[in-house]
């Protein structure tokens, strides 16, 4: 019999009720620890001045929309000229969540929305190009005159500063601590987030996304993340080996973002990426209502992939840019 175990811990609307289902029948929770589950404190309103105008612009078109996707960055491991490693601004009402947070993600992101609006970030698996930039994002969070508890440049202080929630998988801790205990500050980035880790077959519901995970084969544990939201779905591949629990996983959804690394299969046969053709076979599978491709290079011809991919898929396919907005 399937077991499930809703977290409802007294938060503020907007805030996370994780469930979690285990395999063995036995509920289990991942680290979360007293001070990682307790409320947000409410933001100062002088937090939200000097806001860009573009974040302004984002705040008022995601309101309008079910699910709001902006690509902040679509670069495989190596940026683009001028670019960002993988990130999606994904915005439903006024909770905005960072799918992914790449090398360069932190300053794209400021074009879009304010780092304070920013309520949670998950991390599909913990490679550099997917989670780098949360080092960044750590340092503004802690170190930004906003943020301090004092007048600092101009700015109030505030007793109430920005923390938002941050999911990776199981392991995160120890990763970004050994990564910024290099230069002597290994707990930077879970002072400066609520780091949560999951696991699937965790099933999270943080603010309005009921999210799910899906195992998919990559060079580490990596997870496909579906999130839906008010009767819209979004079906992140992350990167994967062609397979059919992607299929499965994503059966039906309104977008696929699916991976499309590679010109051809990896030459050692040891699979971790997709062909754009290999993209569109998935999505076709699937029976996806759209299909984005993302985590190619701009050194991949595109019109190349848009057409391989399309091929495969049955139907028009569309290329992930940098600074796209995809309303579901």
């Amino acid at each position: 019999m399937r077991m499930a175990v809703r977290w409802t811990p007294t938060r503020l609307p907007g805030s996370p009720t994780r469930i979690v289902t285990p395999a063995g029948g036995r509920a289990r929770m991942t680290r979360c620890i007293t001070e990682a589950c307790r409320s947000p404190l409410p933001r100062h309103p002088e937090q939200r001045r000097s806001r860009p105008t573009a974040g302004i612009e984002c705040r008022m078109s995601r309101e309008r929309s079910r699910l709001h996707l902006t690509v902040l960055g679509k670069s495989p491991s190596w940026q683009d000229v001028g670019g960002a490693c993988s990130g999606y601004l994904v915005q439903e009402g006024d909770f905005a969540l960072l799918l992914d947070c790449g090398n360069g993600v932190f300053s794209k992101l400021r074009r879009f929305c304010d780092y304070v609006d920013v309520d949670a970030v998950l991390v599909s698996h913990l490679h550099a190009d997917h989670f780098l930039d949360l080092v960044p994002f750590s340092y503004a969070l802690t170190y930004a005159p906003r943020q301090q508890p004092v007048p600092v440049a101009g700015w109030p202080g505030t007793e109430a500063p920005a923390r938002p929630q941050l999911w990776a998988p199981v392991g995160a801790q120890d990763t970004l601590r050994q990564i910024v205990g290099c230069w002597g500050n290994e707990d930077l980035v879970e002072k400066a987030f609520e780091l949560h880790e999951y696991d699937a077959p965790d099933e999270l519901e943080v603010g309005p996304f009921r999210i799910r995970f899906c195992e998919v084969p990559h060079y580490m544990t990596t997870y496909a993340v579906d999130l839906s939201a008010n009767g819209s779905r979004l079906t992140y591949s992350s990167d994967c080996a062609p397979n059919d629990d992607l299929v499965s996983f994503a059966r039906g959804t309104d977008m696929l973002l699916i991976e499309a690394t590679l010109p051809r299969p990896e030459r050692t046969g040891v699979r971790g990426h997709l062909t754009p053709e290999e993209a569109g076979e998935h999505g076709r599978r699937a029976l996806a209502r759209r299909l984005v491709l993302t985590h190619y290079s701009d050194e991949l011809d595109a019109d190349w992939a848009r057409v391989q991919a399309g091929q495969a898929y049955g139907g028009d396919v569309e290329l992930a840019r940098e600074g796209a907005v995809y309303d579901l």
